[in-house]
């Protein structure tokens, strides 16, 4: 079942957040069970949202993509979420618990 995402990283930037979305981008859309990107600024940092097919794609990208390229001092805060249901504008992407 799909899976929400969301990261707490203290002490990062729009501009941050951007240069890894540039950086990152294209292999993420590319990742086994990737779904959806998304992030907004927080009073101490930002957080981001991805959507998963399953928590163990979610867990195996940011530990083979993510962390080893994590600035010095960033710990995002992760958790996990077990989606009910999922719409999206996307065919066949209607997925339930």
């Amino acid at each position: 079942m799909a899976v929400l995402v969301i990261a707490d990283v203290k002490g990062q930037t729009q501009q941050g957040f951007d240069g890894i979305v540039a950086a990152i981008g294209e292999a993420m859309r590319q990742a086994p069970g990737f779904i959806l990107l998304s992030g907004h600024a927080t009073d101490d940092g930002w957080r981001v949202y991805e959507v998963w097919q399953s928590k163990a794609e979610a867990i195996r990208w940011f530990a083979d993509a993510i962390a080893p390229n994590l600035p010095p001092g960033m710990h995002p805060k992760r958790t996990y979420q077990e989606l009910h249901m999922m719409l999206t504008a996307l065919p066949a992407t209607v997925s339930q618990r």
